[in-house]
């Protein structure tokens, strides 16, 4: 265990930046498998709002360090792809 009083200020940062990165991270895949779910029912206005508020979301986490900028545009482009396949076949 640390010692000094800086070492446990660093790790009472950490336990707090943890838990608030843990719920970040749950409401994004909360997120994530809404949307799914809506592309997989197939309703086209519920499922034009969910990408919105799921790519500000990720955008959001992105920015905030929860995940990388990479990942983030991974998660945006094959959420747009899987709309988009979706609705050309409907």
């Amino acid at each position: 265990m640390a010692s000094h009083a800086s070492a446990l200020k660093a790790h009472r940062q950490n336990i707090v930046r943890r838990d608030a990165n843990r719920q970040l991270r749950s409401r994004l895949r909360g997120a994530l498998r809404t949307i799914r779910a809506a592309i997989d029912a197939g309703d086209p206005t519920q499922v034009k709002d969910a990408l919105r508020s799921t790519i500000s979301l990720v955008d959001k986490m992105a920015g905030k360090g929860v995940i990388h900028r990479n990942a983030a545009a991974r998660y945006k482009s094959r959420l747009a792809k899987r709309v988009t396949k979706k609705t050309a076949s409907a």
